[in-house]
């Protein structure tokens, strides 16, 4: 059990970390433009992040649903859960693409940036568009894969993507001097190479199970529903970060700057956390579909134990670094006084945060979307009176900082846990066979 695991954790962190990597690569050729370049580069991809992060349920739909077929044993239903969650993906992308490119410049206005500023951010933003396609194409295809137990392949794409994302940025924005366009232009032609290789891998296996390759509108409208969930559990958890940042906004510019390098490290803990997250919505999807319930809840256990002690691990780790983490990112001291105490209430947060990213794989995996969702909503409500309680309590500095971690890890996290907990202790999210 555990190689098996395993198999699918290690490679999925690796791609998990790609669309980190082409930000990182397009900030690190574009900075060299000039300031107003970078900080326009900062606004386009606060939108671009914002609508892509809310289109990940093509992959957390597709790859539990092609799963689910693939343990039943029906493969050809597999396949055509793929094609679905292409064309759905196809069919957003498009209309993304066209409002995007449409909207840009209004968008970027209400910003509020700088005249240089917003050109370049409408810029970006525009070339970014057919881009954006195959990043909704990449997520459908990680899906299909994932759901056939495949999860080294999207880490070889994602790989050879960034290599190929970083020297196109640099010959277009260097070589053919096309400035902050042309790092659009070079994501765009990397996301869309990419989409291009997830088709060519699946498009073949649909063909070979006699699935059509047209629009089957059914399976589409299917798949948007289940994914109208998934967007909805994921816009309260962009909900709830978004909120934090607005009352660490209000401390004042010091704990913004503090809060913004804790958040990079909880993001950071949480890929490795993502890995087996998705590891378990492969598994547990697979499982469900073979009907062999004792199998998921063993499945279950077993991840949820080697998240409890991934959590122990990282936590001591980053309580020990919490002094120190701070001098690789500033030398501003004001801002290592406000970050030190923020990352001690991370690191004792890390159990609880590996017990909800596994059991959220987990329900993702057994389709149990609906109530993600809904207990996504109902985690809001508890957060809200504990954010609005810190940012009415005037809390500044290295403790106003600190208690609005204690809100979020100590409460918004331990409502998800237990909401995720007390749903995997019953029975209504283990539903056998195909449907």
């Amino acid at each position: 059990m555990a190689r098996e695991i395993l198999r699918l954790a290690l490679p999925a962190f690796g791609s998990l970390i790609a669309e980190p990597l082409f930000l990182l690569a397009d900030s690190a050729i574009v900075g060299h433009l000039g300031v107003d370049e970078l900080a326009g580069l900062g606004l386009a991809t606060t939108v671009l992040q914002t609508v892509v992060g809310l289109m990940v349920f093509l992959a957390y739909g597709t790859g539990p649903a092609v799963a689910r077929f693939l343990g039943a044993g029906q493969a050809g239903r597999a396949m055509a859960a793929a094609r679905d969650g292409v064309w759905l993906a196809l069919l957003l992308g498009l209309l993304l693409a066209g409002v995007g490119w449409a909207a840009a410049p209004a968008v970027v206005h209400g910003m509020g940036a700088t005249p240089a500023v917003q050109g370049y951010a409408v810029d970006y933003l525009v070339w970014s568009m057919p881009g954006l396609i195959g990043m909704l194409l990449v997520y459908a295809g990680t899906g299909v894969l994932r759901g056939l137990q495949d999860t080294r392949t999207p880490l070889v794409v994602a790989t050879v993507g960034f290599a190929a994302n970083a020297l196109l940025n640099f010959l277009f924005v260097y070589g053919f001097r096309w400035g902050i366009a042309g790092s659009a232009i070079g994501t765009s032609i990397a996301q869309l190479g990419m989409a291009s290789v997830y088709l060519a891998i699946v498009v073949p296996r649909m063909r070979r199970e006699g699935i059509a390759l047209g629009p089957h509108w059914r399976g589409i409208l299917s798949a948007a529903h289940v994914g109208s969930w998934l967007m909805l559990r994921t816009a309260t958890l962009r909900a709830a970060i978004f909120a934090t940042v607005l009352v660490a906004t209000a401390q004042g510019a010091e704990n913004l700057a503090a809060h913004q390098l804790a958040m990079t490290m909880f993001n950071f803990l949480a890929f490795a956390l993502d890995a087996l997250a998705i590891a378990a919505q492969a598994l547990i999807g697979k499982e469900l579909g073979a009907s062999n319930a004792a199998r998921a809840r063993e499945l279950t256990g077993t991840m949820v134990r080697w998240s409890l002690g991934f959590g122990v691990l990282t936590g001591a780790v980053l309580a020990l670094a919490a002094p120190w983490v701070g001098w690789i990112f500033t030398s501003d001291p004001t801002v290592h006084a406000a970050l030190t105490p923020a990352l001690l209430v991370l690191a004792a947060s890390q159990p609880a945060c590996g017990f909800v990213f596994v059991l959220d794989g987990v329900l993702i995996g057994a389709g149990d979307a609906r109530y993600l969702a809904l207990a996504g909503l109902l985690n809001l409500v508890v957060y809200g009176p504990l954010l609005v309680w810190v940012g009415l309590s005037d809390l500044a500095g290295p403790s106003g900082l600190a208690w609005l971690w204690a809100a979020f890890a100590g409460g918004y996290m331990l409502a998800r846990a237990l909401t995720l907990g007390l749903r995997a202790r019953g029975s209504r999210w283990v539903v056998l066979g195909a449907h």
